[in-house]
């Protein structure tokens, strides 16, 4: 089994919406992907790989700044914005049975936020990920609107709930990624680059470079490949897609494990990921009628689920 490879180039960015018989292929092609495995390449989706690339360079002196001026851009629990910031090596850990990451990462969330401090060390970082962040939240709404027509339901279903991101309002982020090489005298047992772990979103948008790493779990429990396709995206539906499906979709488990050779052990990794996440409002009720799961909010799904980000009483949940 592999991950399928979709022809987005109809529908890429700057596309108007593309004929009935391309959107019932997309959207046929597509949600086949989601229902068997959970995870779909997109290519020619109007990104191209040297956009991608050029923006990974810039994100990597980032990440190879001292330490004492990266700290000064960490994620504040406390904030309202709890997920937008560096996090250091080692300090995340996605599989919580295992030992930390060996990854640091820089979350942007927000453009609207006092505690969102340009990098005045490197001015060209914040402008390309803020430029990468519209990019990606313009190809979502063209996702979106396949996957509205895959599951027969109202146009704009989907669209109109995520109206807010990059506010304060909405908790979609846009990730950078950086696994520096392995030292393997320093691994701690059973330790990953990324741990095995879902995306708790809508959907997910990654990148990665040519070095690849990325492994998804099959429905029947098995690991396959998701190896660095040219000029494409990896598309994967998030927890909060498989229970408005109610189960239909699946949020597939994956992971970047330790490279095997001593060559790949050397060689740093990157990654551009876009968390697409409903406005905090938005309500979560299982679209097919069935009532699997009962309706809640988003805020309140984070609130109850992941209490380690978001452990305030409340937030901002309406303009």
């Amino acid at each position: 089994m592999s991950v399928a490879v979709v022809d987005f180039g109809s529908f890429a960015l700057g596309e108007a919406v593309p004929s009935a018989h391309e959107m019932k292929r997309l959207s046929t092609e597509i949600g086949r992907a989601f229902s068997e495995l959970g995870f779909v390449y997109l290519k020619n989706t109007g990104i191209k790989d040297e956009q991608v690339f050029r923006a990974m360079d810039i994100c990597r002196k980032f990440f190879l700044l001292p330490k004492d001026i990266k700290q000064q851009y960490a994620r504040s629990v406390v904030s309202d914005v709890p997920y937008h910031g560096w996090f250091d090596l080692q300090t995340e850990s996605l599989d919580p049975t295992q030992a930390c990451d060996l990854k640091e990462v820089f979350n942007y969330s927000t453009f609207s936020s006092s505690d969102v401090r340009p990098v005045k060390e490197l001015p060209e970082f914040t402008s390309c990920i803020e430029s990468f962040f519209r990019t990606f939240q313009e190809l979502s709404m063209h996702v979106m609107k396949v996957i509205e027509l895959s599951l027969g339901i109202e146009t704009d279903f989907f669209v109109s709930k995520h109206q807010r991101m990059g506010s304060l309002l909405n908790p979609s982020a846009l990730r950078a990624a950086f696994y520096p090489p392995v030292e393997k005298s320093s691994l701690m047992e059973n330790q990953t680059r990324c741990g095995e772990h879902s995306d708790y979103g809508t959907f997910t948008l990654l990148f990665q470079d040519k070095n690849g790493g990325l492994e998804v779990m099959s429905r029947s429990g098995q690991y396959i490949d998701a190896p660095y396709i040219p000029n494409a995206v990896l598309l994967n539906g998030g927890n909060l897609l498989q229970r408005w499906t109610s189960d239909r979709w699946i949020a597939a488990k994956h992971r970047v494990r330790i490279p095997q050779t001593e060559d790949a052990l050397n060689r740093s990794r990157q990654s551009l990921i876009f968390f697409a996440h409903p406005d905090h409002d938005a309500t979560i009720a299982c679209c097919d009628g069935l009532d699997k799961y009962p309706p809640t909010t988003s805020i309140q799904y984070l609130m109850d689920k992941h209490q380690d980000i978001f452990y305030k009483e409340s937030y901002p949940s309406t303009a």
